[in-house]
């Protein structure tokens, strides 16, 4: 045996300590103290302790679902596990993440991801934020054999290759994806050849043999550190216990568990400590005893703070980071720019402002973007601007893994429609990091997303699908509908503290107007009032806000109707206060955008009136939402001009509720 007595008694210990960790996991499921579900490693805690040995200071981690070994492993508290798992305040998370969300950043783990392979995408942007950062340190993708059929886990492989960052594909093959065996499921009995076709040094090990794992550990990390190139290790190991709580395991033989069950890591490594007279019998038991005691000491502390749970109130206070306090001034100086051209010299700006600021998307360098939004900033931002392969879920959550450690990345989708593709970074992560986290982390990054028709593009290219995202909470939504707000709004969005969404209407861009300077901003949430009226209110946002505007200087011309335009500008959060007060004072109201009437964002806006005693008895009228037709968009000119409203329906509608 080479490992010292030291390491060899941190060793045993904390592979007891998992053990027996999940052990009283297990029995409080049982006997029903617990909450939810749970999914146990017992028999993986060779590949758990003998990583987390390989690793220094620094280094992250981002473990599956099955999380507890590595966590603990990590140097986590037994106690704040436990606690996390009863929903306690004392929990790594507060009680917000349970079982399969245990953030601890005290010990360089921001979290295990519930979604089979996603946190792969993580853990990738966690290294491209160490790499830009300077730093020596790697991160750790740990994920299972099951997860190898994601294209999460194939797109990070290749962006980590392409970009050389300093990760590890750190894959436990316990032989089942839930319950299917990898025979089965996986078309190669050697998953870690398949790294050879991104060009990754790899190599497999025995998962059961802790001094194997902490040799392959060991020299994967050196490689990782030497070459700054990423790594794949395999380790073969199996779950003694079911996929989850309730799993019977009906899915494999009992001849099968019993031969696994003789390869326990455990009891392995202590028969070498003795075999190698490292440590006698009685001094092993000891270790073995003293572990399985301080587990459980924690368990008991844990079940007597149990009843000590954050109050609704802090627990929704944590949905969103805490955002700096910024100044909004005055206009000193406008030039007038396009759309476009106003959104560039945002990313200009706030790229020369904070070096933090990073740039990621498809074709965004010489190519200058899909719609020419990025220009030329390629040349005066090289190190601030990443072209990346076609991997919208790919670089949407690397992007999410480098705003954890302070980055604030700007993703740029091709096309809005690909958020689609990227949803699961969106949605599963980036909203909701800083709350399940228990405020530990944050993500401030900016998605930015090209919708809306008029060009010709088709169904897949054309939608607008804000209503989709903002079900969700922990987003903020942006959508401007001119060239001076969309680039003071994403000045805001880059410095928010906060995952923002920024939709810009492809129908927008070649549109001019005022554009600030460097120094103005304007506050999200806020809605902006066009133009004001006294008989009328008619809310949009984006391209629906000009089709108001030139609705209203009809209306007023041919029907002496003097109607309020109110742009939204931010969907979420959304600004109720402006829209009362407008319709309040004109007791009719009509709400306008391009994304289908059904389920879109118009009927949040006719809830907030409507719920309100004072705007509902305000109304005169039933309000109108006026949104696009059910249907995908039409390729057809003619129809593509008629599938979302226009002048002419705006100005009808108007009319409709004065009896015309």
């Amino acid at each position: 045996m080479d490992l010292l007595p030291d390491t060899a008694r941190m060793a045993l210990s904390m592979m007891v300590r998992s053990r027996r960790f999940e052990e009283c996991i297990d029995e409080f499921f049982k006997r029903k103290e617990m909450h939810g579900t749970t999914h146990l490693a017992i028999g993986q805690e060779a590949a758990q302790v003998g990583l987390a040995l390989a690793l220094r200071e620094g280094d992250w981690i981002v473990p599956t679902h099955r999380c507890h070994g590595h966590t603990l492993a990590r140097g986590a508290h037994e106690r704040k596990m436990f606690s996390e798992m009863f929903g306690s305040r004392d929990g790594l998370s507060k009680g917000l993440g349970g079982s399969m969300h245990m953030s601890d950043v005290q010990t360089w783990n921001p979290g295990s991801s519930a979604v089979v392979g996603s946190g792969v995408g993580l853990a990738t942007g966690l290294a491209f934020a160490l790499k830009v950062q300077g730093s020596s340190a790697i991160s750790v993708a740990i994920f299972g054999d099951g997860a190898t059929s994601r294209g999460i886990v194939h797109e990070s492989m290749n962006i980590a290759s392409v970009w050389d960052l300093p990760v590890l594909f750190y894959c436990e093959n316990n032989n089942y994806g839930m319950s299917a065996a990898a025979s089965r499921m996986i078309a190669t009995s050697d998953i870690a050849a398949r790294s050879q076709g991104y060009s990754i040094e790899y190599t497999t090990v025995d998962g059961n043999d802790l001094e194997a794992v902490l040799s392959a550990a060991k020299e994967a990390v050196h490689s990782i550190r030497t070459t700054g190139r990423p790594y794949f290790l395999e380790v073969s190991t199996y779950r003694l216990c079911g996929h989850s709580k309730n799993d019977p395991c009906l899915y494999r033989s009992r001849e099968e568990e019993a031969l696994w069950q003789g390869r326990d890591p455990i009891m392995r490594f202590s028969q070498r400590l003795v075999q190698s007279g490292l440590f006698s019998e009685e001094e092993v038991g000891a270790i073995i005893l003293d572990a399985r005691r301080a587990v459980d000491e924690n368990a008991q502390a844990a079940v007597e703070m149990k009843g000590d749970r954050l109050s609704m109130e802090e627990a929704l206070a944590l949905i969103f980071a805490e955002e700096e306090q910024e100044r909004y001034g005055v206009v000193q100086k406008t030039r007038r720019l396009s759309y476009r051209d106003a959104i560039r010299e945002a990313l200009d700006e706030e790229m020369d402002r904070d070096e933090r600021v990073h740039l990621i998307g498809e074709d965004i360098g010489l190519y200058g973007g899909c719609f020419k939004v990025t220009g030329d900033l390629f040349s005066r931002h090289m190190d601030q601007l990443h072209e990346t392969p076609v991997s919208e879920e790919g670089f949407s959550s690397l992007a999410v893994g480098s705003a954890m450690l302070g980055l604030r990345p700007v993703v740029e989708l091709m096309y809005g429609d690909f958020a689609t593709l990227a949803s699961d970074a969106i949605i599963n992560h980036a909203a909701k990091i800083h709350y399940m986290s228990g405020g530990q982390l944050s993500c401030p990054m900016v998605l930015r997303a090209p919708m809306g028709s008029g060009t010709g593009h088709g169904g897949q290219h054309t939608q607008c699908l804000e209503a989709m995202f903002a079900n969700v909470p922990g987003l903020i939504i942006v959508a401007p509908s001119c060239a001076g707000d969309a680039k003071a709004l994403l000045k805001s969005a880059i410095r928010s503290n906060n995952p923002v969404l920024y939709f810009e209407h492809k129908g927008l861009y070649d549109t001019l107007g005022p554009v600030g300077d460097e120094h103005y901003l304007l506050p999200i949430g806020k809605a902006i009032v066009k133009k004001r009226g006294v008989h009328l209110t008619i809310v949009g946002y984006s391209r629906s806000v000009p089709i108001a505007l030139e609705a209203a200087s009809r209306l007023a011309l041919q029907d002496e109707i003097e109607a309020e335009v109110i742009d939204l500008a931010t969907l979420k959060p959304m600004d109720t206060d402006a829209v009362m007060r407008s319709v309040k004072k004109t007791g009719r109201l009509i709400v306008v955008h391009d994304s289908p009437t059904f389920g879109g964002y118009g009927g949040e806006v006719v809830a907030a009136v409507t719920g309100d005693s004072a705007c509902l008895a305000a109304l005169k009228v039933p309000p109108i939402r006026l949104g696009g037709k059910e249907s995908p968009i039409p390729f057809s000119v003619e129809l593509e001009r008629m599938i979302v409203p226009t002048v002419d329906d705006v100005v009808e509608a108007a009319r409709s509720l004065f009896g015309h």
